[in-house]
């Protein structure tokens, strides 16, 4: 797989379901903020946007000094990678980016007849290994993993790292973000764009021992956001009651759709976000999303060939929006 394959779409005006993007706009709150600081964009923001650092820091009850805030988690990703990618072990299917960033790496595979669950209290780090990944809620297949087994994890294996993705926190799963200050080899990644639906502004951020966070933030800009990105971040995170609602509301329609594609005969897979994965086999995913990009529905097939050439992952949109989608697929299928 290739992160290429999360890209694109960003011009196309039909129904976009392929970057796991959240089919709701901003909250209300997030916008007028955004539209106030706007006359401001002549100046700068706080540097590192200091107060978004101290409002995360609080959130999770952590001291401010090992939060790291910046244009979207992938730069922080990659730049963890580039420091500690050497030999990473993956829990697969994952991220994309993964495979790709690592210099070289190890999986332990999730499987399709266990709905790709997993229990971490079972998983064997190789030797050698400086980075091991673990996203929660998972990408692409939005399960969760009891994160009860994470600190004997860190003390079994004190030598390597272990970064959590918790991209898509705010919709489900347990966060571990509190332990940071306790485990010098936890590193947590975030993003605003899923959940809290700032993907357009870019805001990202990670919860990193204070020698890694300081690192990053001696070696990046000191103005990592806008200020209308800065604003509409701090106005999102007053406001977590509204994003758990509406993280309710988008499971229900995600719920919805994949009872819809299993009653075309499509095998769909457990998730407690806003997308999961199907197997359309025996069709082939190439030819369905080529397929379905010319009746205005924008998804990619999975391109995992350990799976196989029939798993797409498929994000909801709005109710209209999949009425849509399943009407283009009954015509396919």
């Amino acid at each position: 797989m290739s992160s290429m394959l999360e890209k694109g779409g960003g011009t196309f005006k039909g129904i976009k379901l392929l970057l796991c993007e959240n089919p709701l706009p901003p909250i209300d709150e997030a916008i007028a903020a955004a539209q106030a600081e706007v006359p401001q964009s002549n100046y700068y923001t706080e540097p590192f946007s200091e107060p978004l650092l101290q409002s995360i820091a609080d959130s999770i009850g952590i001291p401010r000094r090992l939060v790291h805030i910046n244009a979207g988690s992938e730069l922080i990703l990659r730049q963890l990678f580039d420091r500690l990618g050497q030999r990473v072990h993956l829990l697969t299917p994952t991220y994309p980016l993964f495979p790709e960033i690592a210099k070289c790496y190890t999986e332990t595979r999730l499987l399709p007849e266990n709905d790709f669950a997993f229990d971490l209290a079972d998983l064997e780090i190789p030797d050698g290994t400086t980075l091991a990944v673990i996203v929660n809620p998972n990408n692409p297949n939005g399960g969760t993993f009891d994160m009860a087994p994470m600190p004997n994890l860190l003390d079994r294996y004190p030598d390597t790292r272990f970064l959590v993705d918790e991209a898509f926190i705010g919709l489900a799963g347990q966060s571990v973000a509190h332990l940071v200050p306790k485990y010098p080899n936890l590193l947590v990644t975030r993003t605003l764009s899923k959940a809290h639906s700032l993907a357009g502004f870019r805001v990202g951020y990670a919860i990193l021992p204070e020698a890694l966070a300081d690192d990053l933030n001696t070696h990046n800009d000191a103005y990592p956001l806008s200020r209308p990105s800065q604003a509409a971040a701090l106005a999102t995170l007053q406001h977590e009651d509204k994003i758990l609602e509406r993280g309710i509301r988008l499971h229900a329609w995600t719920e919805q759709l994949a009872a819809e594609l299993r009653a075309l005969g499509v095998r769909t897979y457990p998730t407690k976000t806003y997308f999961f994965l199907a197997d359309f086999t025996p069709h082939d995913a190439i030819e369905l999303a080529a397929g379905l990009q010319k009746q205005g529905v924008f998804i990619k097939p999975l391109g995992n060939p350990t799976l196989g050439s029939g798993f797409m992952r498929v994000t909801t949109a709005l109710p209209e929006g999949n009425a849509r989608f399943v009407q283009a697929l009954r015509e396919l299928l």
